[in-house]
């Protein structure tokens, strides 16, 4: 690890303000924020379909839906967290639900027990999580998924795995199982791809939750951090503290 006064920690949000928001809370933790986003939003134009429950699993999806004039009805709508709740109530939607985990096994837990012989509908990103789609299945659900957008890996990102093989990232925050793979992706085409999880290794890893941690140790990255809540901020700060105690 490096011994500057103001550790490197590399976000990897979608550049909005999510990842300003990220920078923010990182430079107050008293760390530098290397902000090098590795989602790309791209909508897809459609809209959930109709079903007795709909579940929206990220922000972006609740602000899609909200743009393109979504009429919730009388449908039981289903928030996989506050972020993506407080989205939809700011667009006028009642929330229904919001499991205490935020997760895809929090939401299969909070509706495996209603949804049996109802319509589901889970409204999302190309990327989710089968977890929620089989555990829905499982529990009786006639489960359809509406892809809201797509997540590309924006071109030029890659400076954190620039850093990382270089031995100069202190810490990085994993969002998802695919800030992960792009994280490596960029790497690869970079041609640092081992040196940059040997970086990573010798730093401090925070992952969101344990389907990104499965991910990352999969791919050769050890997880020193999974906080008890997946938010971004329980993120940050744990993956801070950790950080402190190491040096």
């Amino acid at each position: 690890m490096s011994e500057r006064d103001a550790p490197r920690v590399a976000v990897f949000r979608p550049d909005d303000e999510r990842l300003a928001e990220a920078r923010s809370l990182l430079t107050d933790l008293g760390v530098d924020p290397v902000a090098d986003p590795m989602l790309s939003v791209e909508p897809t134009g459609e809209r959930p379909r109709d079903a007795e429950y709909v579940v929206f699993t990220s922000k972006t999806g609740a602000e899609l839906v909200a743009a393109a004039g979504w009429d919730s009805g009388d449908r039981t709508t289903v928030a996989i967290g506050p972020k993506t709740a407080s989205a939809l109530e700011s667009a006028g939607y009642a929330v229904d639900l919001v499991p205490d985990e935020y997760t895809s096994t929090g939401l299969v837990d909070l509706l495996a027990d209603r949804v049996t012989g109802a319509s589901v509908e889970v409204a999302r990103s190309d990327h989710g999580s089968p977890v929620l789609l089989d555990g829905l299945r499982d529990a009786g659900a006639d489960v359809h998924e509406t892809v809201l957008y797509r997540l590309d890996r924006p071109e030029g990102a890659g400076e954190s795995a620039t850093l990382a093989a270089a031995g100069d990232l202190d810490a990085a925050c994993f969002t998802s199982s695919l800030t992960v793979e792009h994280f490596l992706d960029a790497a690869a085409e970079r041609g640092v791809r081992a040196d940059a999880i040997a970086g990573l290794n010798a730093a401090i890893v925070g992952v969101i939750g344990e389907p990104t941690r499965e991910t990352a140790e999969s791919l050769g990255i050890e997880a020193d951090v999974v906080p008890a809540e997946a938010t971004f901020e329980a993120l940050a700060r744990e993956t801070v503290a950790r950080l402190r105690e190491r040096r």
